[in-house]
């Protein structure tokens, strides 16, 4: 999810357009500096520990990483590495370690995250080894460079350089890394549950949202704090029918029956809805925004019953599925022979569903909206409903402290992803989400999370380095 929604963003504040242009390629890492050696170090064997799904390796950097950490002064009994199946047959590990309190405050754990598993990459559609860590023209390239081993590197650096340094946390900070929040997510569902007894904790702090945007010419479009995910719920349109043979069609087609209920579906509109964090988003982001677009999202925040104003926020590009909630047919599936008429014919349908809304509810919706008693409608997943995170102060103040203490003229947005990441489970378990990661990236040439040639500003690794030292002082220090 790294740098998915803001860095879709033509977001161009008064403050934007004044500010300085913050050089690619600069500072650089210094030489002889020991921590950013040791994030080099960490960042490079991450990325070359080709943690796909299927190939083993994920328990093998969980293993390296705790090593890191054993090294780092942290004791055996505070470290686990715990292996689990994700998808069938992906034997895979977490790594998750404790911190404990130095001076008690009596509150309760921070929890960071991250994710040590990457989609997959094939060398012949790269210009680069992905596998192996590739430093050129003021950038890192490899599979996992944003996608989020950046943040794998940054929360570990930072809690070894603070720990080096005689931090004393005021509070216990546990750190989870799962291995399949790319393919099933089993993780994060074992960490809000089974795993609670090491993961419980006032809030969390996860690296795989968060993060920011430049301009090619430096410009900062600003920084996301995730707060909410959209639910991720699947279902299927099916119509059966007898058939028959072809030479004699009938009026009762299910192929046809079952493409003017999918027409339904293109042409409807969820009810749009505010939260607190989208509410948040639009108030930021109308300052910067002019013209027809701009005067949508003012009309929408003054009225949220102002549909008119929704839909022309929704159509355009950088605010898809930022109104309400989104289903799309995703698959087809009919007919079983090329001379006979269909007996079964089934789509099926992808939702992204507003935080706070049961799916079991888009189910009864959706077969509204297919308005024919012959097309069956099935929820095929048990998906719990997404809940949004309160704009805790404390976080917030952090967040922006940190960044603005690298990036002073780059606003703070809140952010509801559209897409999901290992906070959900967490989320609906009540422990409050925050992506909060410090890392960057020039818009739009470095979107390329789970594409060709990932890539991540050298300058911006270091930078998210530390930011984490800083939001970690501020939340657990004093």
């Amino acid at each position: 999810m790294r740098l998915a929604l803001l860095l879709a963003l033509g977001l161009a504040s008064t403050a934007a357009a004044a500010a300085s242009p913050v050089p690619l390629t600069g500072p650089l890492p210094v030489p002889g500096d020991r921590w950013q050696a040791k994030a080099h170090e960490i960042y490079q064997h991450a990325i070359e520990t080709p943690t796909v799904e299927g190939r083993g390796q994920v328990p093998i950097l969980a293993q390296w990483l705790a090593d890191q950490y054993r090294a780092g002064g942290w004791s055996d009994a505070d470290i686990h590495v715990v292996p689990y199946e994700g998808n069938p047959g992906n034997r895979t590990a977490a790594l998750i370690v404790r911190w404990p309190a130095a001076k008690p405050s009596g509150k309760k754990p921070i929890l960071l995250m991250a994710h040590m598993d990457v989609v997959e990459a094939k060398p012949e559609d790269w210009s680069v080894d992905p596998f192996k860590l590739i430093e050129k023209d003021g950038y890192y390239y490899g599979r996992g460079t944003s996608d989020i081993k950046e943040g794998v590197t940054a929360v570990t650096t930072a809690l070894l350089k603070l720990r080096a340094s005689g931090f004393k946390p005021t509070r216990d900070i546990v750190v989870l890394f799962t291995g399949d929040e790319e393919t099933s997510g089993k993780g994060a569902d074992l960490g809000a549950t089974e795993w609670r007894k090491w993961t419980d904790a006032d809030f969390a702090l996860n690296s795989d949202g968060g993060g920011g945007g430049f301009t090619p010419d430096g410009r900062p479009l600003g920084f996301t704090l995730q707060t909410a995910e959209k639910t991720f719920s699947m279902y299927t349109f099916t119509v059966r029918n007898k058939g028959g043979h072809s030479s004699k069609p009938r009026p009762d087609n299910a192929i046809y029956q079952l493409a003017h209920a999918l027409e339904r579906l293109e042409a409807y509109r969820f009810t749009p809805m505010l939260n607190e964090t989208t509410r948040a988003y639009f108030s930021v982001r109308q300052q910067g925004e002019k013209g027809p677009l701009g005067d949508a999202m003012r009309r929408w925040l003054a009225n949220a019953n102002d549909g008119a104003a929704a839909d022309l926020i929704e159509a355009d590009p950088t605010a898809i599925g930022l109104t309400r909630t989104r289903c799309v047919a995703t698959r087809l599936l009919g007919g079983h022979a090329d001379n006979a008429l269909p007996q079964l014919a089934r789509a099926t349908i992808n939702c992204r569903i507003m935080p706070g809304t049961e799916p079991a509810a888009i189910r009864d919706e959706l077969e509204r909206v297919a308005a024919d008693p012959g097309v069956i409608v099935e929820r095929t997943d048990n998906q719990a409903m997404s809940l949004t995170s309160p704009l805790r102060p404390d976080v917030v103040a952090a967040y922006t402290a940190a960044i603005h203490r690298r990036h002073p003229d780059s606003p703070i947005l809140p952010e509801m992803s559209t897409g999901a990441s290992d906070a959900r489970p967490f989320r609906v378990a009540g422990i409050p989400v925050y992506g909060t990661d410090g890392s960057w990236g020039i818009v739009p040439d470095d979107e390329r999370a789970h594409g060709r040639d990932e890539r991540l500003p050298v300058r911006s690794l270091y930078d998210d380095v530390d930011h984490w030292v800083d939001m970690v002082t501020m939340l657990a220090g004093k």
